[in-house]
């Protein structure tokens, strides 16, 4: 399976993905992909971005960025999508020959192990802690259901604060939560890929030993810029 996250497709780019899709079609039998697939949250590129995923010969599994959200046309980039065939998963799950179970969720912020941000004082922190949480129950919800032999889990946010070494200390709160590791290590997972941290890590653990990687494209691009995706074997 290939995985990619922060495609970050603008309405300008007919033909950008035109290489990265032969590739896949060429050595995958499954495409991930890992939110920020549009780079403002804009219709147009999301319909740029379906007209280049349209030449794929493989399933394909997706979830959403921050990026999608910017304009609020999530459920039209939604539609487009669809109509060439790409599953977006938010809570649910996706199933490839009866054997790989995908779960994916978008995740969310708040920080890591003792320093995770805690539901006190504010509204608004509390409304901000709740949206993780509520992530992550979405994330269980999805795993619970999957008995398939194999499971992987995609998602944008970073469920582990490994893969976000790299990144400036300040904003890493920002780039994921723990929160989004819990459900992983209870349920079990072949695989955990996540995007959004482009100049973090390319890989790391969870608590329970489960690989986890960050497959941003442009952090894919400074190790192998031939190939801008990640191709795992399960």
């Amino acid at each position: 399976m290939a995985a990619v996250g922060d495609l970050h497709c603008r309405d300008d780019q007919h033909g950008r993905f035109r290489q990265l899709v032969k590739q896949v079609n060429a050595s995958a039998d499954l495409l991930l992909l890992c939110g920020d697939l549009t780079d403002r949250g804009m219709l147009e590129e999301g319909k740029v971005l379906a007209e280049e995923l349209s030449a794929l010969r493989v399933p394909c599994a997706a979830v959403l960025g921050n990026h999608d959200y910017e304009h609020g046309q999530v459920k039209d980039i939604c539609t487009e999508l669809s109509k060439v065939g790409v599953h977006i998963l938010d809570g649910d799950h996706f199933i490839f020959e009866k054997v790989l179970g995908v779960a994916g969720v978008k995740g969310f912020g708040g920080g890591f192990g003792n320093a995770t941000l805690q539901a006190f004082g504010e509204g608004q922190t509390k409304s901000f802690v709740q949206e993780a949480v509520t992530e992550s129950l979405k994330l269980e919800a999805a795993l619970s259901h999957l008995d398939t032999p194999k499971k992987v889990v995609i998602m944008h946010y970073a469920p582990i604060p490994e893969t976000l070494e790299g990144e400036n200390i300040e904003i890493r709160p920002f780039l994921g939560t723990s929160r989004l590791s819990m459900p992983i290590d209870h349920y079990g997972a072949a695989y955990v890929f996540h995007g959004h941290a482009h100049h973090g890590a390319r890989e790391g653990k969870t608590k329970s030993g489960i690989p986890v990687f960050n497959v941003a494209m442009p952090l894919l691009t400074k190790f192998t810029p031939e190939q801008r995706f990640a191709l795992m074997e399960v």
